[in-house]
């Protein structure tokens, strides 16, 4: 649903830009300028904040899971293997 309604402005932003642009008096830079200030800067922070309690619900089950299933002591998720060679006996 939220991305519909910003797809939505973004496409109104969009056209606010192209009548600027084609204006007898307007200019490529303001319907650039319009585009920025009208349409992706706000957007990009009203989506940043809205999806903010995703962010800390998805940090919170990725530490459950790593506090569920401990790492091996070297970090990693491998299972422990022999890491000295045997030694060779000659006959």
């Amino acid at each position: 649903m939220l991305y519909l309604v910003a797809i939505g402005w973004i496409y109104v932003v969009l056209m606010m830009s192209v009548a600027e642009a084609l204006a007898p008096s307007g200019s490529l830079l303001g319907a650039l300028i319009t585009f920025v200030f009208y349409g992706v800067l706000p957007l990009a922070l009203v989506l940043y904040i809205l999806a903010t309690p995703a962010r800390r619900k998805a940090l919170r089950a990725r530490e459950a899971a790593e506090a569920a299933s401990p790492a091996q002591p070297d970090g990693s998720r491998h299972p422990p293997g022999d890491t000295v060679a045997p030694k060779r006996e000659e006959a």
